[in-house]
């Protein structure tokens, strides 16, 4: 619950009707406020356990995320609306009206309509007292143009700097988006296709795992080939797991940029000494839930090798174990502290180290999580992330390869973290990535990669590869 809000008052009543999209949308955002859920986790269960229909489904999903990505902007447009704070209102009253709000102003709801049905829904989740009130505000949101609106909040944004009113224009909190344009350097005029990016839905994109699926059986079920990974497709439409590929485990759902830094990691040339007596053995150092490591499993059975995946969480471990369920015999699924080695040193060709991090590249797909991270999460995570890479060196083989990876942008943690460590260690050396991916526009000045959403369609993947010399 975020901090000073208020409890809501509920008491569900059953002498409304109220469609159950609404309400599956109103329940999310209470288990995503109350306890701290994952809306991709919790909202596809709750849809099927309602035998909510694929239309209705679909207005749900947009009705809850796009609330949950555009709250921020939703509540500066509530403030002045309000008698008192809004942090002071019950928290079952704030999400009725952010609904309400992203109805009137995002959706092809009738005004009517959307006051109306956030009136009833307000009837059927809180007792009496905020019916009048919710009423009343949604109505004079409802009487003024989104354009006006929204123009109103960007000019009363706090600090009146460009990034306060760009946070408040693309509901982003104004750290992060002071952080990623920063990170997109010499090209600051992207900051706002990128932050729109972020507002949108990201497509569900399909990898087949190399060495048991084929990504022309997904073509010829209706997917469409990715641009630039061999193993991807996007689907258009339907459920992913009306694919057959998908249910019986020859493929899965994975974002092409994960696809491509991993395919970077697997293709990154070995020392000569080392590819002529390759130890045969594989790393993924943080292999939770497993995406990357079902993708290297397949590769490192194609040249002969092994696959140890390593990862911290016992339960995360068994999400890579039915990851690698149907891959080749040639892996094991290892739980233990990556910064703390089980092998001897040297003991791999290759490492990925796949590192915790803000997340800050894949808000498409995580609409709660830019409102969840804070500034001061970045210091620990900078040190875990150095500590990890650290230990992904001393495990690979002189002449071996270490790929760094993060689904965050934040260049602390990403040329800042590499940066310090090929200060600290003399037995590493950088690899160009961007020559791994040579059909793949605009990566940046290298030697990382760096993707985008609002330039590949990708999450915001960063990839630096590293080569051990001593």
């Amino acid at each position: 619950m975020s901090p000073g809000r208020k409890k809501a008052s509920t008491k569900r009543s059953t002498r409304v009707r109220i469609d159950p999209a609404r309400l599956a949308a109103y329940d999310l955002l209470r288990a995503v406020d109350r306890d701290d859920a994952y809306a991709n986790l919790v909202l596809p269960p709750l849809l099927r356990e309602r035998n909510i229909s694929e239309r209705d489904a679909a207005f749900a999903t947009e009705l809850a995320y796009g609330t949950l990505r555009w709250q921020g902007l939703y509540d500066q447009i509530l403030a002045p609306l309000l008698s008192r704070p809004i942090v002071e209102l019950d928290s079952g009253i704030i999400e009725v009206l952010r609904l309400g709000c992203h109805q009137l102003l995002k959706m092809r709801v009738p005004s009517h309509a959307a006051v109306g049905t956030s009136v009833d829904l307000a009837r059927t989740v809180l007792t009496a007292g905020p019916i009048g009130l919710i009423n009343a505000v949604l109505r004079k949101v409802a009487a003024e143009s989104p354009d006006e609106l929204i123009a109103a909040a960007v000019e009363s944004a706090p600090g009146m700097t460009r990034d306060s009113a760009l946070a408040v224009r693309w509901s982003h909190p104004e750290w992060v988006v002071t952080a990623l344009r920063e990170a997109l350097g010499t090209d600051p005029g992207n900051i706002e296709g990128l932050l729109e990016s972020n507002n949108q839905s990201a497509a569900v994109t399909i990898v087949a795992r190399p060495g048991r699926g084929d990504r022309d059986e997904l073509v010829r079920q209706g997917a469409e080939p990715t641009k630039w990974s061999p193993w991807g497709a996007t689907l258009r439409g339907g459920s992913p797991a009306e694919i057959p590929a998908i249910r019986e485990g020859r493929a899965a759902v994975q974002d092409e940029g994960s696809q491509l830094v991993t395919l970077a990691v697997a293709l990154a040339p070995l020392a000569e000494s080392l590819a002529v007596a390759p130890t045969h053995r594989w790393l993924d150092l943080c292999a939770g839930p497993g995406g990357k490591a079902s993708v290297l499993a397949g590769l490192a059975e194609s040249v002969g090798a092994t696959l140890t995946a390593n990862e911290l969480h016992p339960h995360r471990a068994e999400l890579v174990r039915r990851a690698l369920s149907g891959a080749s015999a040639h892996h094991e699924v290892v739980v233990g502290d990556g910064r703390s080695m089980s092998w001897p040193p040297g003991s791999f060709d290759r490492v990925l180290v796949d590192a915790p991090c803000t997340g800050l590249g894949a808000l498409r797909r995580r609409p709660e999580a830019r409102w969840r991270r804070q500034p001061r999460d970045v210091a620990g995570l900078v040190t875990l992330q150095g500590e990890l890479l650290s230990a992904a060196i001393d495990a690979a083989a002189v002449g071996g390869v270490i790929g760094y990876v993060t689904c965050s942008p934040h260049r602390a943690e990403t040329v800042g973290v590499v940066s310090t460590i090929l200060q600290q260690r003399s037995d590493i050396e950088a690899i160009d990535a961007r020559a791994l991916l040579p059909d793949v526009p605009e990566l940046g000045a290298g030697p990382w990669v760096q993707l985008w959403p609002h330039i590949h369609g990708t999450d915001a993947m960063f990839c630096a590869l590293l080569r051990r010399t001593g």
